[in-house]
């Protein structure tokens, strides 16, 4: 049997306020055009179930355009493949705080042969297919029920369909960096893939292999908290439960690209190092001028391939004091901005030092070192918090705050 593994939709996102014709956000319209691709490969692949992993929306509340949207390709799907059954989960994004306030996703089961869990977890027997689907949701999981159902021994085929942060048996170091925030941990211990057919997981935005049979799908385009992290391509797998084999569909999406960062700051050359070096010689600059740096950005930017037009683009500049940025070429910048779907120049200031310092460097520290050092001394108050992981979140969370820092044109990322 052949299993479509799709997860992380986030239909509805929105970013970076460029408007097309026609009044639709142009992220918003780049994922439902990347849905609509993802649909028209499994049809032409025609697997018997197809599995949704959660975060179909991005919002517990999506917009009228994406709800009706997403309900006309479910239903194109399952027009153009009756014979397949389709599990649908709620993940974090779909999830509301209130039990109350209900689910959107209630709506697809309206669809014949679409299935639903999003707040309980739930077994389905689908007898066409002779498979049982255990469906775990995100509030089942956040509200600390681990226990995770048992397969179907009566059943040809078992799946297991889940939206969470999986940990244990050394699977972390498999998920590099936190792509999502939000999710609710899953312990590898509770799933034992072993028992499974295949485990299809949703949350984590890159396709990632646990273990042969245990998949994140990742997402089908780049809507998380971090997209520069996300290198790789985007899509969806497909996986043959006789052949014990998955394989993974890209899709195309639309570029993104971190440039190669470098510093403000001024090499000497072993010249100036001599010269600096001898009587009365004024030692060697410490940063570029507006000149060069504008230089090195023109060569990063014009050396893209395909030029920058309709790309999302990142360029980290650092130790960028605030009176050089200013007198970087603007008008220039400007223009690049125009081309592009999104060009975020990321400038970021240098370290300042001063006088009577209590570090060993002679160095005022910065927000990630004071955080860094009171983590390492901390002491938690229950035994579950592992130090080493709440530190890199912390580090993530630093950064992203530094990204989404409200500023002016001109005023560079501190």
């Amino acid at each position: 049997m052949l299993i479509a593994h799709i997860a992380d939709l986030h239909l509805g996102y929105r970013a970076y306020h460029r408007v097309l014709p026609g009044g639709i956000n142009a992220r918003e319209r780049d994922v439902a055009v990347a849905f609509r691709a993802v649909l028209d490969r499994i049809i032409e692949i025609a697997p018997e179930l197809i599995v949704v992993a959660g975060d179909v929306f991005h919002t517990v509340r999506p917009s009228n355009a994406a709800i009706a949207d997403a309900f006309r390709q479910f239903m194109r799907l399952r027009a153009a493949l009756p014979q397949s059954q389709v599990v649908i989960i709620a993940g974090n994004h779909d999830s509301p705080r209130s039990v109350e306030t209900g689910s959107i996703l209630r709506l697809f089961a309206e669809i014949p042969g679409v299935h639903v869990m999003d707040q309980d977890a739930r077994v389905v027997y689908l007898e066409v297919l002779d498979t049982s689907v255990c469906g775990v949701p995100h509030a089942f999981l956040a509200a600390g029920q681990n226990r995770i159902p048992d397969p179907d021994p009566n059943a040809n085929v078992n799946v297991l369909v889940a939206h969470g942060d999986v940990y244990g048996r050394g699977l972390e170091a498999k998920l590099r960096y936190v792509s999502e925030y939000g999710g609710a941990p899953i312990d590898a211990q509770e799933i034992r893939p072993e028992r499974w057919d295949y485990v299809a997981l949703g949350h984590y935005h890159v396709v990632t292999e646990l273990t042969p049979n245990m998949w994140y799908a990742g997402g089908i385009e780049r809507t998380s908290t971090n997209i520069w992290e996300e290198k790789e391509s985007k899509g969806f797998l497909v996986y043959d439960t006789e052949a014990r084999k998955a394989e993974f569909h890209a899709i195309e999406t639309r570029p993104v690209i971190d440039l190669r960062r470098f510093s403000a700051r001024h090499e000497p050359t072993a010249e100036e190092r001599a010269a600096a070096n001898g009587n009365g010689h004024q030692p060697p600059p410490l940063y570029m001028d507006a000149a060069e740096i504008d230089a090195r950005i023109r060569k990063l930017l014009d050396g893209i391939k395909g030029g920058i037009d309709g790309k999302i683009v990142r360029l980290v500049i650092t130790d960028m004091p605030r009176e050089l940025f200013r007198e970087l070429d603007h008008r220039t910048l400007r223009e690049y901005r125009a081309r592009a779907l999104h060009f975020h120049l990321d400038a970021r200031r240098p370290e300042t030092r001063r006088i009577g310092s209590t570090t060993a460097e002679g160095r005022r520290r910065t927000l990630e070192q004071e955080v860094e050092a009171f983590i390492a001394q901390w002491r938690p108050t229950q035994s579950d918090i592992d130090n080493a992981r709440l530190q890199t979140l912390a580090s993530l969370y630093l950064q992203e705050a530094r990204a989404l820092e409200p500023r002016a044109e001109d005023e560079p990322v501190e």
